[in-house]
């Protein structure tokens, strides 16, 4: 199975990314969870994990330093005025 790709991240909306944020979460709670049990046969599923819980952070933060810079151009836009 190939790594997650970015762009489907980026075609969700806010509430979806958080909620799939919480989601791989919980699923690496309850990897680590079977890993401490030894119940774990798949043990890549950790990497995939971890990669696509990188990515949809990586979307978040951007998504929240394009919403700070369009405040901050409409606040100069409006000092310059």
């Amino acid at each position: 199975m190939p790594l997650p790709k970015i762009d489907e991240i980026r075609n969700l909306s806010d509430q979806e990314l958080s909620d799939q944020i919480v989601a791989i979460k919980k699923q690496l709670f309850d990897l680590r969870f079977q890993k401490a049990t030894r119940q774990l046969d798949k043990s890549h599923q950790f990497k995939h994990a971890r990669h696509r819980l990188a990515q949809m952070l990586t979307v978040e933060r951007e998504r929240q330093l394009a919403a700070s810079s369009d405040v901050k151009s409409a606040g100069s836009v409006a000092e310059e005025e």
